[in-house]
């Protein structure tokens, strides 16, 4: 059974760049890798309705917490059993968010912290009550707030059919559910996590040489 690994981080934080950028580097190395985004807008009903809901068409749903956490589980829940195919198929699945979305989220938007009882309830839900495989790895992709806001409304400048949702426009949001992350990382929440910093910064020759050694962890399930 291959690898499930789950990118995390804050909206605009380059998640699916990193994603690709293993991609790259896994199968240069012979890997077999597949991956997925959540939430699966244009695939699940329940994704698009969290869609909807986060651009105010569903009436007062946005507003509930544990009513959209519950469609976020559900559509992973939908989408279990091709997770387990991938994962036959494949040596390492890479997850452009996983549960851990819905646990940090959910809690930031509750003002709670890594240790409420909300990350504790989305754990129950999604791995007890759905079933949802764990995570073999999960990687906190961290950046400063205010680059990856710059880069979620780029997103935006650049495809005028593309409107942020509630929750990319909420900036304080974000941050609490940064500290959120930081917490669920540190904890060690429902499987080992991985810090993963760019290194745009320094060079680009230093990012992929972190992205590198980053592929070569997961392929050799140094974990």
């Amino acid at each position: 059974m291959g690898a499930l690994v789950a990118v995390e981080g804050l909206d605009g934080a380059g998640k699916r760049t990193l994603t690709t950028a293993l991609t790259v580097q896994l199968r240069a190395r012979g890997a077999r890798v597949a991956s997925m985004a959540f939430p699966r807008y244009g695939r699940s009903v329940h994704a698009d309705l969290v869609s909807a809901a986060l651009h105010g068409k569903v009436g007062d749903l946005g507003d509930s917490v544990y009513g959209m956490a519950v469609l976020f589980a559900l559509d992973r829940a939908d989408a279990a059993a091709e997770l387990t195919t991938m994962r036959k198929q494949h040596d390492v699945v890479l997850l452009d968010r996983y549960a851990a979305s819905n646990a940090a989220f959910g809690a930031a938007r509750l003002h709670q912290d890594a240790q409420g009882e909300f990350q504790e309830w989305v754990r129950e839900l999604e791995f007890g009550q759905f079933s949802l495989p764990v995570p073999t790895l999960q990687v906190l992709l961290r950046v400063p707030l205010d680059v990856a806001a710059s880069r979620a409304a780029q997103r935006e400048s650049a495809d005028a059919s593309r409107t942020r949702d509630a929750f990319e426009r909420d900036a304080a949001l974000q941050e609490r559910t940064g500290a959120v992350y930081e917490g669920l990382a540190h904890d060690g929440w429902v499987s080992p996590w991985l810090v993963h910093v760019p290194a745009r910064e320094t060079s680009p020759e230093a990012e992929a040489v972190s992205i590198d050694q980053l592929a070569e962890r997961l392929l050799h399930g140094r974990c």
